[in-house]
């Protein structure tokens, strides 16, 4: 069996994972000892983000005529792929708070959506909170004029109602006062 035949796998197993991926993100991860390697992994799977180690080679010859061909100048030296299909921040929120306890970790580069990134570009997208943490956060404020109205109304008809706050204040309820006209 030829080489080629034998890497051929290897480039379309990268192919496939890459196909439908939100965002790929490319680390350095010479210097991490096994039990931060470990540590990473597990992080990584339980967000939801696959993390393999391949051959510069054979991520250059899966990259090509795809988004991550941008990604081409950071094959140097060691390098793994950390790719999501699910959540387009994933890769680059939990690699970048894992290198902030492992500092060996180096982020090269990284394809979000479509558009290439380099490493201060994946760190500002790690910054992004994730989905679910944005929805709760626009439900909450849609949620808060809401309570608040509720509140007042609720304290309304423990006093006795509108009528009986405008008594308290010494003024005549609408209706009343136009009756008198």
């Amino acid at each position: 069996m030829a080489k080629v035949e034998l890497k051929q796998p290897i480039v379309e197993e990268i192919s496939a994972g890459i196909k439908d991926a939100q965002s790929v993100v490319l680390v350095d991860y010479r210097g991490l000892t096994v039990a931060q390697d470990t540590e990473l992994r597990k992080t990584l799977r339980e967000a939801g983000v696959t993390y393999k180690v391949y051959k510069n080679t054979m991520m250059n010859f899966a990259f090509k005529g795809t988004a991550c061909e941008a990604l081409t100048p950071y094959l140097e030296g060691p390098s793994a792929m950390a790719y999501s299909t699910t959540d387009a921040t994933a890769p680059a929120r939990v690699l970048a708070q894992f290198a902030k306890t492992a500092n060996k970790l180096e982020i090269k580069g990284g394809v979000v959506e479509g558009v290439a990134y380099d490493a201060a570009g994946i760190q500002s997208i790690a910054d992004i909170p994730s989905r679910e943490v944005l929805l709760s956060r626009l439900f909450g404020s849609m949620k808060s004029p809401v309570a608040n109205f509720a509140r007042v109304m609720n304290q309304l008809a423990e006093k006795g109602g509108a009528e009986a706050a405008m008594a308290a204040k010494g003024a005549e309820p609408a209706e009343t006062a136009a009756a008198a006209e």
